[in-house]
């Protein structure tokens, strides 16, 4: 049965006593314990949580099943007679911590891991004799006592939302993230620290610091719902990634202090998250001032640990100083602290850095004969070190080395090839120029992919497929690829993606000789974009095809300027610069207010007459300021020999009102100083579209 709520002393004592009646001995009483996470219950269903304790319990009972003790606890006499004892932890650590404590004490015992989320939530221990004292350092020493039940607690889930929140985050759609927040609050009022947390942890994948200190601020001040640890963590992650370091470390100084909202104490894996932002923003010198501040905290027995020089090395290689990394492995060494995996994959990224792939080769060896002679399976090469062997060979173009890499990573048993190895050995392939080893590799992770999804090809991969064939001229290829891309692919396709897609099926169509076909697809490309630009791939194609085809047939003839020829330079038709009347800076707006009545952008000078900025009509808010305080700057400048059809073209894609133009002589150095001649605005680009008068 089971036992009444309590204290863990006062259990055992309800259990003696229950037995005194009966014919068996309290020493052959047994006791199975279940403990649960404090945390878990504040925002899981109570349900959901009582379903981990019953997991657990079960799973304990079937994995020591021949266990004499176990046999008692299910004997037929005792099945109606069970007791058990529920107990809580606070957390995943204080979970992860009992478990090995019961580990290094020889207790049986069943650790839950829930799935697909692989986190702990329960333990329970193989059924022990009783009474196991409380006073162990193997029991908790609080009791579970699950709050009463509400209306709101048994409402509310928010375990979904959280799960949903970490899916935008991968997907980088953090409005997507505020607006569903938003909506939950009204459902449920407001939410918890976890859920926020994760939050928080979306605006600095996205970049977005401003907005997760303002949400902070809201969970830290009165009456919200507290920020722990973990948002501190994030925050100065975030203030690091944002290279906001001066308000990192006031942060930093608060919590040292004591007077942090929430008052989180300052430990080691609030300086981490800080650091290693820093050496991924390749800020060597802030990084080491953080080292110097607060070495007491991080140092391992008065000595830096690998942890601490494995960021130190990242960083150099990301601040293009791969040699800077590769020496301070002499430095742990002379320390006598032992490389691990991360340390030998960095140096190695490293070594190709350098462009030195003896270097490499020679740490990768080195790593496996540490790993059988000290029979360590975390020192052997994993699926990051061959896939950075593979990326140094590709750049490398050396296809043999590159070849001999990939066989042994398919023939190393304990490493699972994933979706980014395969894509960086199909990238190397192509660097190599082995379309066929490539198209070999692509279509093994078809065939992987029908088994595990996990393994499809993202768009990026059949894009670099894509351009092979299609420099090849392989029309038939990319037409396959191409058809292939949206119901094969993962992720998402964005407008760029399926643009280039669209460019590459018509160079290789091009690049067979189809002109026919090439035209089709032009034709569609423009229907469906509206424009091509000229600086890429699909734009040189459709000038070569324009050029095949002749003016007759051209496509884009009704598109081009008529009244004028687009190679002519702008000077031919700009309008005088002194036409314009343009505005001294230093008048005030309620001055000349009237002038822009009737204008949508005027020009603004210096007292030198140059040109040095642009006003236009929505930005006159202030009649008392200055134009100079309201105008744009600088000015989009062009010469005096650039072509109508590239000014035109400027006009259009940053939807200008106005460009000046300025003397060729004028354009070096600061283009807004310039003296200006002339200008180009978008009314007189509307009079070249207008169609001519015919004769009668």
């Amino acid at each position: 049965m089971s036992q009444p709520t309590g204290e863990v002393g006062s259990v055992v004592d309800a259990s003696s006593r229950n037995n005194e009646n009966s014919a068996e001995k309290p020493d052959d009483v047994v006791v199975q314990y279940v403990v649960l996470r404090r945390d878990l219950i504040d925002s899981w269903p109570l349900g959901s949580v009582v379903t981990q304790g019953c997991h657990a319990s079960v799973a304990a009972i079937w994995s020591f099943k021949d266990d004499p003790v176990t046999l008692q606890y299910c004997d037929p006499q005792h099945i109606d007679s069970m007791h058990k004892v529920t107990l809580e932890v606070k957390g995943e650590t204080q979970m992860m911590n009992l478990s090995e404590k019961l580990k290094l004490g020889g207790i049986s015992h069943k650790l839950w891991m829930e799935q697909p989320e692989n986190i702990p939530t329960s333990v329970s221990t193989l059924v022990t004799p009783l009474p196991l004292h409380p006073s162990s350092s193997f029991v908790p020493t609080r009791r579970c006592y699950p709050r009463r039940a509400t209306p709101y607690s048994r409402r509310i889930n928010l375990k979904p939302l959280t799960s949903r929140i970490v899916l935008l985050t991968r997907r980088r759609q953090l409005g997507q993230i505020v607006e569903e927040v938003e909506a939950a609050k009204k459902r449920y009022g407001r939410l918890n620290t976890i859920v926020m947390n994760s939050v928080l942890e979306a605006c600095v994948h996205c970049g977005n610091i401003d907005l997760a200190l303002r949400m902070f601020h809201e969970m830290a001040e009165p009456g919200g719902i507290g920020v722990d640890s973990i948002s501190y963590a994030t925050i100065l992650k975030g203030l690091g990634k944002a290279r906001r370091i001066d308000e990192a470390f006031q942060m930093l100084e608060t919590i040292e202090h004591g007077t942090a909202a929430g008052n989180p104490k300052l430990s080691s894996s609030l300086i981490y998250g800080l650091l290693d932002a820093l050496i991924n923003a390749g800020d060597l010198r802030r990084a080491n001032g953080l080292l110097a501040r607060y070495d007491i905290l991080l140092l391992d027995h008065g000595t830096p640990s690998v942890l601490i020089y494995n960021l130190l090395m990242k960083g150099y290689v990301n601040s293009e100083s791969p040699q800077a990394a590769i020496n301070l492995l002499d430095e742990m060494l002379r320390l006598r602290l032992e490389p691990d995996r991360l340390t030998y994959n960095t140096l190695i990224h490293a070594c190709i850095k350098c462009g030195d792939l003896d270097a490499a080769m020679k740490f990768f060896k080195d790593m496996k004969e540490k790993a059988e002679e000290y029979y360590d399976d975390f020192l052997q090469p994993d699926v990051v070190t061959y896939t950075t062997l593979v990326k140094g060979f590709g750049d490398a173009k050396d296809l043999l080395s590159l070849q001999d890499i990939y066989l042994e990573m398919k023939l190393c048993d304990n490493v699972f090839i994933d979706r980014t190895a395969f894509t960086a050995v199909v990238d190397a392939m192509l660097k190599c120029g082995s379309t066929n080893g490539a198209l070999c590799v692509f279509g093994e992770i078809l065939k992987r992919s029908g088994a595990n999804e996990v393994l499809r090809p993202k768009p990026h991969l059949y894009l670099s497929m894509m351009r092979a064939f299609a420099v090849q001229g392989d029309y038939g290829m990319v037409r396959n690829l191409y058809l292939r891309l949206w119901p094969d692919s993962s992720g998402s396709i964005s407008k760029a993606v399926q643009q280039e897609a669209d460019n590459l099926l018509m160079e290789a169509a091009l690049n067979a000789g189809q002109l026919d076909e090439a035209l089709g697809i032009l034709s569609s490309i423009v229907r469906r974009w509206k424009a091509i630009p000229w600086t890429t791939s699909g734009g040189m194609a459709a000038v070569r095809l324009e050029a095949l085809l002749g003016f007759s047939k051209s496509i884009l003839r009704p598109h081009l300027l008529t009244k004028v020829i687009p190679s002519e330079p702008i000077e031919s038709i700009m309008i005088r610069f002194e036409a314009t009347r343009p505005l001294l800076g230093t008048l005030q707006l309620k001055n000349v207010v009237m002038r822009f009545f009737n204008e949508q952008v005027v020009p603004i000078v210096d007292y030198r007459g140059s040109c040095i900025g642009l006003l236009h009509r929505e930005d006159c808010n202030n009649l008392d300021a200055p134009l100079v305080s309201m105008m744009r700057s600088p000015p989009t400048c062009v010469s005096t020999t650039t072509s109508i059809g590239r000014v035109v073209d400027l006009v259009l894609e940053k939807k200008l009102k106005m460009v000046i133009v300025v003397h060729c002589g004028n354009l070096s150095g600061s283009s807004y100083s310039s003296k200006a001649v002339g200008a180009f605005t978008r009314a007189q680009l509307y009079r070249l579209f207008e169609p001519e008068q015919q004769l009668l």
